[in-house]
């Protein structure tokens, strides 16, 4: 069994580093940006096709019920 003094002075297990120049950190970051950059653009289109699919879904139907209520309201009057 540990104790924490035991933790508190173990040594720690090997962990790579990685030593990157700054131009090569940038590119990385440049990279990161345009995929997010993409996913965003991608995102829009997708809610932007969704948007007009449910807008002329609820035209449709608005027409169909004006048609219905127009036949009503002629049979109610005869």
């Amino acid at each position: 069994m540990y104790s924490m003094f035991d933790l508190l002075f173990e040594t720690p297990t090997y962990r790579p580093v990685y030593v990157i120049s700054d131009s090569e950190i940038k590119e990385l970051k440049k990279k990161q940006h345009q995929v997010e950059l993409d996913e965003i653009t991608t995102q829009k289109v997708r809610l932007e096709n969704a948007f007009k699919a449910q807008l002329k879904h609820l035209e449709e139907r608005e027409k169909e019920v004006k048609k219905e209520l127009k036949v009503l309201s002629a049979s109610k009057d005869k």
